[in-house]
């Protein structure tokens, strides 16, 4: 049985995945399987990933396509080891990130969840290192580490396998923010070790990106769930209300006024930043302007924040 298997979900990403698994086997740390999800792409994603040939590949093919949550859920289903490493197709691992993981295995047995910093990609192949500083070992409040950036990305996780049977696998009625909703679920129950080193090549802009598309017609979070669920807990009040301001933003750049005030409505004001309030309340134009401004800086390698 591998130490790790590593999920990558592949749509659409024919001018990445070679580069993703090249990544993987590049790995230091060479215990490991590699479970490809093809979730019916329609152009060469598979045809590529199949031109790299290496015993601990498999490809699994859905019959119809059912999204990212769905295809990383196929992938933890179909595991064999017990631990599972997610990786999308169009980000890269450097060569230590396993090596790094299994060394926060070894030495926090009390975590069921570990993680390491990324570095963001833009075009151009700008590099940025979230300004974020957190020290390498257990994280004390993912919450409250969590009112900025991130600290890890969707391709920087790995979770032990036993801990899908507590918390559940990710939600496929969610479209839109299926990693806040499983954060929720996983930090609320379970520890991470933490490794402070830039391992992952995040890409921000591709094809087929969720992060970028349009709201419309997606499902999101049920912040409100999760808060009735757990009263009196300040630090997840805070984080509901950090991705609700980030969605409120966005519901309002696409002119859905009715979901913007309804995520404005339950933010605590106190729980944002003067810098986040001024921008919650700024009018489209200006919201507008500021996205512009900062796309020029990043280019740059300046990416400036709100936190």
């Amino acid at each position: 049985m591998p130490f790790f298997s590593v999920v990558i979900p592949l749509y659409n990403k024919q001018n990445y995945i070679t580069a993703t698994l090249q990544s993987v086997l590049s790995q230091t740390f060479t215990d490991f399987e590699v479970v490809i999800i093809n979730d019916v792409s329609t152009d060469e994603s598979l045809k590529v990933a199949t031109t790299v040939k290496d015993s601990r590949i498999r490809i699994i093919n859905h019959e119809k396509n059912s999204g990212l949550s769905a295809s990383r859920n196929t992938g933890i289903k179909n595991a064999h080891a017990e631990y599972v490493a997610f990786l999308d197709a169009d980000d890269i691992w450097k060569p230590d990130f396993l090596k790094e993981i299994h060394n926060l295995i070894v030495n926090y047995p009390e975590a069921d969840l570990f993680a390491t910093k990324y570095e963001e990609i833009y075009p151009s192949n700008i590099a940025v290192i979230p300004s974020f500083s957190i020290g390498s070992g257990i994280i004390d409040n993912f919450f409250l580490r969590n009112l900025n950036k991130t600290i890890y990305c969707p391709s920087g996780l790995c979770v032990k396998k036993s801990t899908f049977d507590t918390i559940g696998l990710y939600d496929e009625k969610i479209s839109m923010g299926e990693d806040v909703d499983f954060n929720i679920r996983a930090h609320l129950k379970y520890r991470m070790a933490y490794c402070n080193k830039p391992l992952i090549e995040y890409t921000m802009y591709s094809e087929n990106q969720i992060m970028h598309s349009s709201l419309s017609g997606k499902t999101i979070v049920d912040h409100d769930y999760y808060e009735k669920a757990n009263p009196g807990n300040k630090e997840l009040k805070q984080y509901l209300d950090f991705h609700r301001y980030t969605m409120a933003k966005r519901y309002k750049l696409a002119g859905d006024m009715a979901n913007y005030k309804k995520m404005v409505k339950a933010i605590h004001l106190d729980n944002l930043n003067y810098k986040q309030q001024i921008l919650l309340y700024a009018p489209v134009f200006a919201l507008k302007l500021i996205k512009m401004i900062k796309s020029k800086l990043i280019k740059k390698g300046i990416n400036p924040t709100t936190y």
